[in-house]
């Protein structure tokens, strides 16, 4: 008998195993079938494109002129003729600049402060026989439960001597409990090994936290950081209750006054532009974004593992 009389059958069996065991295998684990993936592309094809136009017409719209929105009935797909006029009058030392100056001093500062307040809350309710562990988790698991109303918030930032202030925008709000969670759940699935080995090395607990448990986070946190940095970035309204000097507003708030109610846009001098409306409210909506989305493809690569920890166990 040949060689290739011989390996025929196995071939044979190796498929037969292969096709039973296929047909053994539950719904959600084969591979889907062609119109599936035709149709799972169609509808990501749709997604995309349902995200996409609107900010296509935002970026255009405001990079149009005066006379191509007016042919366009005031917006515009595709701009017949280009211009940075909206942007000029927007970005020329006015409201809205000193605006964006604000929001990212508050953003940087909030983002540290609420970083470094859940990373050491975090660890210190992840390490067993911290003093009154056990109380403070309940606390913070508390919170989940029972919020406080914004009448109370509001008298305790007012006691505090915080009105009219950036602290307003940035204390009331700068630690959250389900971060918390988060951070500490990550925390505990770290060895205890690595924990024991340093402290025979002689290593003190912010030794621990900051030569081996934050090294090993660097996902959990640039994701919580990213939640963060675009809480403070897009919250409007702390600053719409708190602040109560016009040249103290946050971008946000100079959005929702140009964009929603159609406020005229003043310069420092108080002289109004004459830009189109629409070219400088779409102006001001693609300044808000930009941040955001320049700051997303660096903590892109963090993503998966920061949002999933915690889901699997075992």
């Amino acid at each position: 008998m040949s060689t290739t009389e011989l390996k025929a059958p196995a071939a044979t069996v190796r498929k037969l195993r292969s096709r039973t065991a296929a047909s053994t295998r539950p719904s959600w684990s084969k591979a889907p079938s062609i119109p599936i993936r035709v149709s799972k592309a169609i509808a990501v094809i749709v997604l995309c494109l349902v995200i996409l136009f609107p900010l296509l017409i935002v970026v255009s719209t405001s990079l149009s002129t005066a006379e191509s929105l007016r042919q366009n009935g005031g917006f515009a797909i595709i701009p017949t003729s280009f211009s940075i006029e909206a942007y000029r009058q927007v970005l020329s030392g006015g409201v809205v600049s000193r605006a964006v100056v604000i929001s990212l001093l508050v953003t940087i500062v909030g983002t540290a402060i609420s970083l470094i307040c859940t990373v050491l809350a975090a660890y210190a309710l992840s390490r067993k026989g911290s003093l009154f562990q056990k109380p403070l988790l309940g606390l913070v698991l508390l919170t989940f439960l029972f919020t406080p109303g914004l009448i109370p918030v509001y008298l305790m930032v007012k006691q505090l001597g915080l009105l009219d202030t950036y602290w307003s925008l940035i204390l009331p709000g700068a630690v959250s409990a389900f971060n918390i969670v988060i951070v500490r759940g990550f925390f505990q699935n770290i060895p205890q090994e690595l924990i024991d080995s340093a402290k025979i090395d002689g290593a003190s607990e912010w030794r621990t936290l900051w030569s081996i448990m934050l090294p090993l986070s660097k996902a959990v946190v640039a994701v919580v950081g990213l939640f963060y940095a675009v809480g403070y970035w897009n919250s409007f309204f702390n600053a719409l209750i708190y602040l109560q000097d016009s040249s103290k507003w946050t971008l946000q708030l100079v959005l929702r006054s140009y964009v929603l109610q159609g406020a005229p846009l003043l310069t420092d001098t108080g002289t109004v532009v004459d830009t189109p409306t629409a070219a400088i409210q779409m102006a001001v909506i693609v300044i808000a974004m930009v941040p955001v989305l320049c700051a997303y493809p660096f903590v892109q690569r963090h993503m998966s593992a920061g949002v999933m920890t915690g889901a699997v166990k075992g």
